[in-house]
């Protein structure tokens, strides 16, 4: 379903956790920063909103969309974080550059989190203009940092789940 059929920042916006020792790092890019710190406000209010303790939010900046995953990977490798969160915002423009940069950074992502096995969230915007983008970051389609906060916070939940599941012994 797409955003403009519901804003998943309100649907989905009652999720809380249990540990409350859970780390998670948050990366948000420079570039188009009015939307990127809308995003960030919106991504870090959620995670204080669902019991995440302030000191255990970690936050970097980096110039741009592409820098998010080695950002994300640095700072994974200073803190022992839960789940990194990557906030950006690609703009369509003139040229294609915005299919380079978006499929770079949501395949690395995607590559970290496989890797380190932990949620590294894609949460880059990628619009066709700045209005869209507006819209998507505290506009009429909600703010898709919360929704990348409960993305993150859902994984590390699901990790968690699996991980005792495989303790068990016995018969279901």
């Amino acid at each position: 379903m797409s955003s403009s059929d519901q804003n998943l920042s309100t649907v989905h916006n009652s999720f809380s956790i249990d540990d409350k020792d859970l780390k998670i790092g948050i990366v948000v890019s420079e570039w188009n920063t009015d939307i990127t710190t809308a995003l960030f406000s919106g991504c870090k209010q959620s995670l204080l909103e669902a019991g995440i303790i302030e000191d255990n939010i970690y936050n970097v900046w980096v110039p741009g969309s592409f820098e998010l995953p080695l950002g994300a990977k640095l700072l994974d490798g200073k803190y022992p974080l839960d789940a990194i969160i990557c906030l950006g915002c690609v703009i369509k423009g003139e040229t294609s550059h915005n299919e380079y940069i978006n499929k770079a950074v949501s395949s690395a992502l995607m590559q970290l989190s496989l890797m380190r096995n932990k949620p590294f969230v894609f949460g880059v915007l990628t619009p066709n203009d700045e209005e869209q983008a507006k819209d998507r970051s505290g506009g009429k389609y909600g703010n898709k940092g919360i929704e990348a906060a409960h993305t993150a916070l859902k994984m590390i939940d699901l990790s968690k789940k699996m991980q005792q599941a495989e303790k068990k012994i016995g018969f279901k």
